[in-house]
């Protein structure tokens, strides 16, 4: 009876493992993009189903392990951007890149809303033939959608790194705000923020109903 018992748990054993490592090794893939203020494109996926996280950082520049201030002062090349971790299971990259590209304004090639420079400007950045011709097909489409050029980029991938931690989530964060109409107000800073500087008034100018994000 014991011997009956040990195999049989040698069995469940067996089986469980299967099935957490069949788990643990989901298919993911990544996704580098530039689409202005991190913050912004942080929230809009992390709301997409499928996708698993995302991180904001800076790439594409030549500054080994650059601070927020370096990269806002415009000296160190790199831009504003998040990775996007995804299960290919429930997203491809392909939709990942036609909701990006439809989550900014491709059209602009001097920054993007209110925030202007090279820090804020968008791109793709890709890591292997695959991920160029996908990112190239997203952009050729969305030009023939818009009737115009797009100037969004399809870069070479780099190093990316992991801005401060502040930055990370940072549209969940509630925070005060000071107004020159009146005493401080307790309210979403981030939420203010996005208003105020016009993403998602433009981003529906532009794509209309195909707008990703924009409510």
């Amino acid at each position: 009876m014991h011997r009956l018992f040990t195999v049989a748990a040698v069995v469940v054993t067996v089986f469980l493992s299967a099935v957490l490592g069949a788990a643990s090794h989901a298919a993911t893939g990544k996704a580098v993009v530039a689409g202005g203020c991190f913050w912004c494109v942080e929230a809009d996926f992390e709301k997409v189903p499928g996708v698993v996280s995302v991180v904001s950082g800076y790439t594409g520049g030549t500054v080994k392990d650059p601070t927020y201030k370096q990269v806002s002062a415009g000296a160190s090349g790199h831009y504003e951007a998040v990775e996007i971790t995804f299960d290919t299971d429930r997203i491809s990259y392909d939709q990942v890149l036609r909701l990006f590209l439809r989550s900014v304004d491709p059209l602009d090639a001097g920054g993007q809303f209110c925030d202007r420079g090279e820090s804020y400007r968008t791109a793709i950045f890709v890591s292997n033939p695959a991920e160029k011709a996908a990112a190239e097909a997203a952009v050729a489409e969305a030009s023939q959608a818009l009737g115009a050029a797009v100037v969004t980029p399809v870069l070479a991938a780099g190093p990316f790194y992991e801005a401060e931690d502040y930055h990370q989530d940072y549209y969940k964060s509630r925070d005060i705000v000071l107004t020159r109409a009146g005493p401080k107000q307790k309210r979403n800073a981030y939420a203010f923020y996005r208003e105020a500087c016009g993403r998602d008034a433009r981003v529906r100018a532009i794509w209309g109903d195909q707008a990703a994000f924009a409510k």
